[in-house]
């Protein structure tokens, strides 16, 4: 009797298993929900109103979110540390004031205000960024109070008076030029620069890749090398830098230096980055989302308000929107684990 013999199986645990295509990959990514929403956005509201689907209404629609998208690149590096930031706006409005007054009292050349201006913004991040890393005290907490002070700064130092008559380099970036038909500002192309560089260091250079471990868990980052401290010090100053500049686009845009102004953008600027698929928890999520959050925002207001919708429901209409953003973020987690 012959003994038959068995080829070897070929087959492994692992067999099965293949590589994501390039199709899963894109329907998983944390940007393709968002971007869905606002391609229905655009589509529901290009049907709703004629003046909706226009070059002019679309650029209208980014010079109208570009202060607080540039917030929003801030706020969003600090929440991928797993952090929060309550005094973007405060801070903001505070380096709008002091640009403002410094260049239009004649103290200052405008430049040099400018400058200083957004050395003071990211003097606070700093702050900020020391306060959470070395007592350490809670981002919440150290925001909340810091809003409060930068708040109170504005208002002393601006005497409660609106500054006016601004030199023309305060208000160079509200310019416009034309494209095709459509005219487009110079701060909006600030707007998108910025966040093309923030995406670009954080998706390809070592800090970037620091950031988000220090997100995942700060403990595990500090213990592969990563110097926490000093990254989360620098990812507050960062932020802070941001709010100066947002602060300059603030000033283009409206021409004035309002001690008024800011003062619901530092939720605005969140609801923008959930809006947009990052984490609340730290360690998921990405520029390029917060980009599409704010024009999320920006669609909606923009589209409401054409269809003659009361800016009160705007807001509800916006707090739902934060609120699913949310949970669907919760759920998504729970199914991670």
């Amino acid at each position: 009797m012959t003994a038959t013999s068995t080829p070897p199986s070929t087959s492994s645990p692992y067999a099965e298993l293949k590589a994501p295509t390039t199709a899963r990959r894109l329907l998983t990514a944390p940007t393709t929900g968002p971007l869905v929403a606002l391609l229905l956005a655009c589509v529901f509201f290009s049907f709703s109103t004629d003046q909706f689907f226009t070059g002019g209404n679309f650029s209208l629609i980014v010079q109208q979110v570009m202060v607080v998208g540039t917030l929003a690149i801030g706020q969003t590096l600090i929440i991928l540390t797993a952090g929060i930031d309550l005094s973007c706006g405060a801070v903001m409005a505070f380096g709008s004031i002091m640009i403002a007054k410094m260049a239009a009292e004649g103290s200052l050349p405008p430049l040099v205000a400018i400058a200083l201006g957004i050395a003071v913004c990211g003097g606070f991040g700093l702050l900020n960024g020391l306060l959470v890393q070395k007592i350490p005290l809670p981002p919440f907490i150290v925001t909340l109070g810091m809003l409060n002070v930068a708040f109170a700064l504005t208002h002393i130092y601006s005497e409660e008076q609106t500054v006016t008559n601004l030199p023309g380099p305060l208000t160079a970036l509200g310019q416009t030029f034309p494209l095709g038909n459509t005219d487009i500002t110079y701060g909006s192309l600030v707007t998108i620069a910025l966040f093309l560089l923030l995406a670009y260091a954080l998706s390809s250079t070592g800090w970037g890749r620091h950031v988000y471990a220090l997100g995942n868990s700060q403990e595990a980052a500090r213990l592969n090398g990563i110097r926490t401290s000093r990254l989360t010090i620098g990812v507050y100053t960062v932020a802070g830098l941001l709010y100066g500049i947002a602060a300059l686009l603030l000033i283009s845009r409206t021409g004035v230096g309002d001690p008024q102004a800011g003062q619901t953008d530092n939720l605005d600027s969140i609801t923008a980055v959930v809006l947009g698929g990052t984490s609340l928890f730290g360690g998921r999520g990405s520029v390029l989302g917060t980009f599409i959050g704010v024009l999320i925002v920006g669609v909606f207001r923009n589209g409401l308000q054409l269809m003659g919708v009361a800016s009160i429901y705007q807001t509800l209409i916006t707090g739902v929107l934060v609120i699913l953003a949310v949970t669907v973020d919760q759920i998504s987690r729970k199914k991670a684990r």
